[in-house]
């Protein structure tokens, strides 16, 4: 399972059980950065790689639990995939992780299998939500460097509108139309209308048809 630009981080108060931990990791070629407590964990500086977090649901003394960390990261935005552990779960409290995104909830002591197998989902996990905020990211970026009229034509497009529907509706000429669709496919580098509809989706608000557009005939 060798995934050289991952990593693990482990947070458990016993000593032994990062140690291990790490060791597993390592053995199958994944880097493995442990800590003793959660707060030493958000004093380090996370590397810009995909990772998961391997996290004991219980702690010492006045120290917040898995379950609260698993809120507090929550509530600051951290989307970092979450693999608990614990040598004292019930039912109600792994309910409560899952419910709240956690990856796997492993009871102590813990098979070394089901431990790398839950690190490879949640890296996986956290590589594919890496993935799509990147994507994310450059279809912003292409989509501003559209005109004003280049934006309104992409919104219709991929509704699913004609390009005679579309220059009815702005008052444009056919092969107006079809000049500022040619600039949009290529200012936002997609390949077809199924790569210009997906970053719209996760671009544009949800679509408000003009009346003009759908009196004057149904889309495709």
């Amino acid at each position: 399972m060798t995934d050289t630009d991952a990593v693990v981080f482990i947070i458990d108060d016993d000593a032994q059980v990062r140690e291990a931990f790490v060791n597993l990791c390592r053995s199958v070629g994944l880097e493995a950065k442990a800590f003793a407590s959660t707060d030493a964990f958000l004093r380090a500086a996370p590397p810009d790689a995909p990772a998961c977090l391997v996290l004991d649901i219980r702690f010492p003394g006045s120290a917040p639990s898995g379950l609260d960390f698993q809120r507090r990261l929550i509530e600051a935005d951290n989307p970092i995939p979450i693999i608990f552990i614990t040598g004292h779960g019930d039912v109600p409290m792994s309910v409560q992780a899952m419910k709240s995104g956690a990856v796997e909830f492993l009871l102590k002591p813990v098979r070394e299998q089901d431990l790398l197998d839950a690190i490879r989902h949640g890296i996986e996990r956290d590589r594919r939500r890496r993935a799509e905020e990147e994507f994310v990211a450059v279809a912003r970026r292409r989509f501003d460097a559209l005109t004003a009229r280049e934006r309104e034509i992409m919104a219709l497009v991929t509704q699913g509108f004609l390009n005679k529907q579309i220059a009815a509706e702005l008052g444009l000429s056919e092969i107006t139309i079809k000049v500022h669709r040619s600039h949009v496919m290529q200012k936002m580098a997609a390949r077809s209308l199924v790569d210009l509809v997906r970053m719209s989706d996760r671009l544009l608000p949800a679509p408000t048809v003009p009346p003009a557009v759908v009196t004057r005939g149904n889309p495709p």
